[in-house]
């Protein structure tokens, strides 16, 4: 074998020796992935279409700084905030987004829970909606009417409290307990007279249902969205939790600042024409933060006030710290 032979067999093995070093490289570095990943904690979160979580899903960041900090996040969507407290209770989620009154509910039963955080009020886009054409003009005109609203939520207690502002008892209307999407065609048929209800099913028939608002909640109720965790949960994740609020609060200033952006993706998600979604939109200001002594007043308030219509059993107080306990 001669010497540009001896070259060319060195420089054969040279690049063989290199091309498996880099394999073997890579190699490690998928599987060191892996087992980074594997190291992760799950944290699982319960939302709806449309609330904070959705925004914060579709968007994509809330996952990833999650994920940089240890976390893996598993999304699972629900109809309603009666579903979420109980997949909550049970344990198959970490988390839940809900309206105002689901988790006063679940605290009555004797479910442990703890506030987290609490939202902006939506106020503005939640309320009593009747046709254009209709001759109620005020609150007190409900009365021997009836009024189409979903049992365990926040239009619950929406609708009693504007019975009560207005000097009118729960008594004084027909109320016709349905979920939403059944509420949205019953009204549009003229089923029932009014529906109390919230954004987008407000936006969406004031739009294309020729309804209005014949009172929104400002004044009534602020009608706040609430993360809350079972209080096992919660006592012993609190890192989960103030990462979840700080990024989860990002993503809600991101909402505020890029409208167009919003409009756009909520409209796919929420399978409704962006002009629903921008009348939702333009009312109102997304906002998270760690629950306090106001909103657990407001909560406090809504307890009370089923408590003495019957409506729940057991007395709730509702501590500043999110804690409750069961009277």
């Amino acid at each position: 074998m001669n010497k540009k032979q001896k070259k060319f067999k060195k420089l054969i093995i040279s690049v063989v020796l290199l091309f498996w070093a880099v394999i073997a490289i890579y190699g490690f570095k998928q599987t060191d992935a892996g087992a980074a990943s594997s190291d992760l904690q799950t944290v699982t979160v319960g939302y709806q279409k449309g609330d904070p979580f959705d925004i914060a899903k579709q968007r994509g960041e809330f996952a990833k700084k999650m994920k940089a900090k240890g976390y893996k996040v598993v999304w699972k969507e629900f109809q309603d905030g009666s579903s979420l407290m109980q997949a909550l209770k049970a344990g198959s989620i970490n988390y839940a987004r809900t309206g105002d009154t689901p988790p006063v509910s679940a605290l009555s039963t004797g479910t442990k829970l703890t506030y987290v955080a609490a939202g902006s009020s939506k106020a503005k886009g939640s309320g009593i909606l009747v046709k254009n054409s209709s001759s109620i003009s005020s609150i007190k005109d409900l009365k021997g009417k009836k009024v189409a609203y979903t049992k365990g939520t926040s239009s619950q207690y929406m609708l009693l409290a504007a019975l009560k502002k207005a000097g009118l008892s729960a008594s004084d209307i027909t109320w016709v307990n349905m979920d939403q999407s059944s509420a949205s065609v019953a009204f549009s048929k003229g089923k029932v007279d009014a529906w109390a209800t919230w954004d987008p099913y407000t936006s969406q028939a004031e739009i294309t249902q020729n309804a209005k608002l014949l009172t929104n909640g400002v004044g009534i109720t602020n009608n706040r969205d609430y993360v809350l965790a079972m209080q096992s949960y919660a006592k012993e994740n609190t890192e989960v939790s103030k990462y979840l609020i700080k990024y989860l609060e990002e993503d809600m200033q991101w909402a505020n600042n890029n409208h167009s952006e919003l409009i756009t993706m909520m409209s796919k998600s929420l399978k409704v024409s962006k002009a629903v979604v921008k009348k939702m939109v333009d009312r109102r200001t997304y906002g998270i933060s760690a629950m306090n002594s106001t909103y657990a007043k407001e909560e406090q308030q809504i307890a009370d006030l089923f408590y003495s219509e019957g409506l729940i059993e057991n007395k709730v107080t509702i501590s500043d710290s999110g804690d409750y306990k069961n009277e």
